[in-house]
């Protein structure tokens, strides 16, 4: 991901779930966001430039089927046919928002894994808010700094997105007890990296086969202990060289999880 919101086939833009214990959660990620000197994220989880990137809605009756995992927003250039060619290829399609002319404006779906993630228009680049002063590059704050998938058959998995959102693909060499192996970065329509399709294995074993979003903030080790002080879980927790968080793996009170790293 090149730039905080890109306008491309396969860029992913935002992310949002719905969830059960609404307030509960509302806290919860206030809190393990808002941390550092100067937060990313704003009590309301819009980034502190006020920009929409993470969504955390109620779960009503209207919202069941979809399961307790954050979704990621891919774009594509056809979210009908994107659609039709997720269930095609055996996957789920859970929701599907159309115009009142039929047009598809959005979907949700499930992929073979039982990974969520939802589907719409390439955004034209004049609908992008960028407010003034605003960064871009990596050093944008509150952002999604990367989309992963961790799954037992990542050939397969690569294979169904590649069909379904239109990336491209390049190898990234791996290495499990010895033996070489490849994981995937799928590339986006300007052919930058934009998610990655891991095997559940080596560094990646024990992970859950979902969407996992990385969100930066402001000071990890206290994000890490505001996780456990609001009713998470740290389910891995990597250290730098210096001893210092350099990325986690955490639960939610209500049993998501997504990856945080040092803004």
């Amino acid at each position: 991901m090149s730039d905080f919101f890109v306008p491309r086939v396969g860029g992913i833009l935002s992310a949002d779930i719905a969830v059960p214990e609404h307030d509960r959660e509302v806290r919860f990620y206030s809190r393990v966001l808002g941390t550092g000197e100067r937060p990313l994220w704003r009590e309301d989880l819009m980034n502190d430039l006020g920009m929409p990137v993470i969504g955390l809605g109620p779960q009503g009756p209207e919202l069941a089927e979809l399961p307790l995992q954050w979704m990621p927003h891919v774009q594509v250039a056809d979210v009908g046919a994107s659609a039709a060619r997720a269930v095609a290829l055996g996957g789920t399609e859970l929701m599907h928002g159309r115009a009142d002319d039929g047009t598809s404006q959005w979907a949700v779906l499930l992929d073979p894994n039982g990974a969520a993630f939802g589907l719409i228009p390439v955004v034209a680049p004049e609908d992008i808010p960028r407010p003034e002063g605003a960064p871009s590059g990596e050093a944008a704050p509150g952002r999604i700094t990367w989309v992963d998938l961790t799954v037992p058959d990542a050939s397969a998995t690569r294979d169904f997105y590649r069909q379904v959102v239109g990336w491209s693909v390049r190898d990234v060499a791996m290495e499990d007890g010895g033996e070489p192996y490849a994981d995937y970065s799928m590339l986006g329509g300007d052919g930058d990296s934009a998610a990655g399709i891991c095997h559940a294995r080596g560094v990646n074993a024990g992970l859950p086969p979902v969407w996992m979003i990385y969100l930066p903030v402001g000071d990890l080790a206290e994000s890490l202990r505001r996780v456990e002080e609001e009713g998470g879980k740290i389910v891995v927790a990597r250290q730098g060289d210096d001893g210092s968080p350099a990325y986690a793996v955490i639960q939610d009170p209500v049993g998501a999880r997504l990856a945080l790293l040092p803004g």
